[in-house]
């Protein structure tokens, strides 16, 4: 694991260019907030979406949605844009996206401004992560 101080940036491709990475390998840590409230973490990679379906079916719930800032904060003690599994304030369960296996990804550091380097499968061996198709294209329906 490595940490990285990048410029701020704008948007995901911003802050891969500044990585000197493809926005792929950028993984974002996202979470997910299902309808009792309770979270989780869904692991994408940068040039990809949630597929609500997906995940739905893999958590084996009707409603799933991202948790709004505060309740993201409250959750993993870290601000939007630099969510990351790695000292969350609670252990909650992550789905990862098959697409990352195998992979050096980036994701958020705990700051602004810094991204973290890790190699995405001692990710998911430390968390004990759920790997899947979780994920579609950006562009997709």
């Amino acid at each position: 694991m490595s940490f990285r101080e990048r410029p701020a940036a704008k948007s995901l491709p911003e802050a891969a260019e500044a990585l000197g990475i493809p926005p792929r390998s950028i993984v974002k840590t996202l979470v997910v907030k299902r309808s009792d409230d309770s979270c989780l973490f869904a692991l994408v990679p940068g040039d990809r979406a949630i597929s609500w379906p997906k995940l739905r079916a893999l958590v084996g719930v009707n409603r799933l949605q991202l948790a709004p800032p505060d309740l993201a904060h409250a959750a993993t003690g870290y601000e939007r844009g630099t969510i990351v599994p790695v000292g969350s304030t609670n252990d909650l369960p992550i789905f990862a996206d098959e697409s990352i296996v195998g992979e050096r990804i980036a994701m958020g550091a705990g700051a602004h401004r810094y991204s973290m380097f890790v190699d995405a499968d001692a990710i998911i061996a430390s968390y004990g992560a759920v790997v899947a198709d979780i994920t579609k294209p950006l562009d997709a329906d």
